[in-house]
């Protein structure tokens, strides 16, 4: 097996595709279609595509590709993952290889091919304090003469269905939340009517104007990274992930929210309401309505808050878990001005937090 790095998609060996489809099974943040929108829209002026795998001929003596870790270069020589804000899992992709000694000779040819790379640093975000193969990694690392550092970067909210129907989801929310949400429908339908409207596939396209007409009217109506998540609209929607959900009243949308439902995992993104139709908690009741179309329509098994420790998300969820950055160095030397090992770690940390 041999290390090497590509910095183009099209230089990856073939069976790659496959490699990112079953690592999708897991995660939509490990496809292909994920890391390739950010490829094309996160990029600053600095930034480069560095794809750093492990490959091996197979017996017709061409390369099938064993392990992909997939990095963004900078000219500051401050590396990253290839990951977002909106990233809430990493990992590095590994073909299936049932034999516990041959994986970790994948990883170690790894992490002696990433010794030898020209970084200062090296950033991963998001990471799984389970993630057995990352744990192995950083082993691999840290015997190849890298320095790795964690520390906690996110909380993660969500909810494992385990054969469970809306019914029996709702019955395990706090009554408070049942209660105001009937409550709100009830007025809401009363003094104005209202209709809600579900866009998938082709259709979620003619319904971005009404999108985007709701973000307007909220509270976040400057979106940071507008690019990057129409990118992601644009391809999930044509691989038939997306669920955008939109709150009309009296015709008007007020309230819209946008998930994406992948190999039996909703990932809940964006939520915003119109702040003069507050007083009829239409984010809850969108909500509410997305919960039963995924549960009891998509037969979901998972549904993902992704990051963040916003009160509100325990409404809805059950379960929180920590996720992880490791910031990755070459092992520093004394210096003559006599500053520490652990000083020097620490300012990286602090430049990189």
């Amino acid at each position: 097996m041999e290390f090497k790095c590509f910095t183009q998609w099209n230089q990856l060996p073939p069976n790659s595709d496959a490699l990112f489809a079953e690592a999708e099974k897991s995660s939509l943040f490990f496809s292909r279609a994920w890391f390739e929108n950010l490829a094309t829209t996160a990029f600053e002026n600095d930034q480069s595509l560095l794809l750093v795998c492990v490959v091996e001929e197979n017996e017709a003596s061409k390369e099938n590709v064993l392990a992909i870790l997939p990095l963004i270069s900078s000219d500051n020589k401050e590396w990253t993952a290839l990951s977002h804000i909106y990233t809430s899992l990493y990992t590095v992709l590994m073909e299936k290889i049932h034999q516990q000694k041959q994986q970790q000779a994948i990883l170690n040819c790894l992490a002696k091919g990433l010794s030898q790379l020209p970084f200062e640093s090296l950033k991963l975000d998001a990471l799984a304090a389970d993630d057995e193969t990352l744990n192995n990694l950083q082993h691999a690392m840290e015997s190849s003469g890298l320095f790795c550092v964690r520390y906690a970067h996110f909380f993660n909210w969500f909810y494992p269905l385990q054969g469970q129907t809306f019914v029996d989801y709702m019955a395990t929310r706090p009554s408070r939340v049942r209660n105001t949400i009937a409550r709100k429908q009830r007025k809401l339908e009363r003094e104005h009517g209202y209709e809600i409207r579900l866009y998938t596939g082709c259709d979620v396209q003619a319904a971005m104007a009404d999108f985007h007409a709701v973000y307007k009217a909220s509270w976040k109506a400057n979106e940071r990274f507008a690019e990057v998540m129409e990118g992601f609209i644009t391809r999930f929607s044509n691989l038939g992930w997306t669920r955008l959900a939109i709150l009309y009243i009296e015709g008007k949308p007020v309230a819209t929210q946008l998930w994406f439902v992948v190999h039996k995992k909703a990932s809940i993104f964006k939520l915003a309401y119109d702040e003069d139709w507050k007083q009829y908690s239409p984010g809850s009741i969108l909500t509410q309505y997305l919960m039963e179309t995924v549960i009891d329509t998509d037969k979901i098994e998972e549904i993902d808050f992704l990051t963040g420790n916003d009160h509100y998300k325990q409404d809805w969820m059950s379960e929180r878990r920590q996720r992880w950055r490791m910031v990755i160095t070459h092992k520093p030397q004394t210096t003559k001005s006599g500053y520490s090992f652990n000083g020097l770690i620490q300012g990286l940390l602090n430049r990189l937090s």
